[in-house]
């Protein structure tokens, strides 16, 4: 498939640059634990980013939109991030942010992509004109820091924020201006890092 829509990095980019999610860690070793799912290259895999905004800017204050896009990665890497690509799944509209209650409107969303997991939908391979079952799964979540809270339900308002981290995050929290400022984010580095 990767041959056909010319992008030839089928066993992988060997110069060490990722230019499309496929070149990535994780992306290889999800291709290690579903050999059965990767086998086939018209399974789709997806991203899922969302964020809240407000739409009337400085207007109203008081009310905003959380947009849930899924992005396809079955594209080349100049057409999977592009507009058209993208998969508006549903808005979730308030006056608020949606908070703990994201997961009730995300609910739908969760039983469509376990189905599509487990069960796969039967749909038509126009160029083979024959049927076949499509899976997709959910390879991971774009989102920025609180946006990582809300749809996560992680904790990012403490000094144990940090989700990689979690207990032996190296936090203080700063006395004047009473905002948590996070420190050692270079102790994974290795020594001879230039950072």
């Amino acid at each position: 498939m990767d041959q056909k829509l010319g992008y030839d990095t089928l066993d992988g980019n060997q110069d060490g640059l990722m230019r499309h999610p496929k070149d990535s860690e994780a992306w290889k070793m999800f291709d290690l634990l579903h050999p059965e799912f990767a086998v086939d290259p018209r399974n789709v895999r997806l991203g899922l980013s969302t964020d809240g905004f407000n739409p009337f800017g400085v207007m109203s204050s008081n009310y905003n939109i959380w947009p849930v896009v899924l992005i396809p990665y079955n594209r080349p890497p100049w057409e999977c991030m592009k507009q058209t690509s993208m998969i508006l799944s549903m808005i979730i509209p308030g006056k608020l942010a949606p908070g703990n209650n994201i997961d009730v409107y995300l609910q739908p969303l969760i039983k469509e992509l376990n189905e599509m997991w487990y069960d796969g939908v039967r749909t038509l391979d126009s160029s083979k004109n024959e049927m076949f079952t499509l899976k997709a799964a959910l390879m991971w979540t774009i989102s920025d820091f609180p946006g990582l809270g809300t749809l996560s339900g992680w904790n990012t308002y403490t000094g144990l924020a940090c989700p990689t981290c979690k207990f032996e995050t190296d936090s203080c929290r700063l006395k004047n201006g009473r905002k948590w400022c996070f420190m050692g984010h270079r102790r994974f580095l290795k020594k001879d890092h230039k950072f």
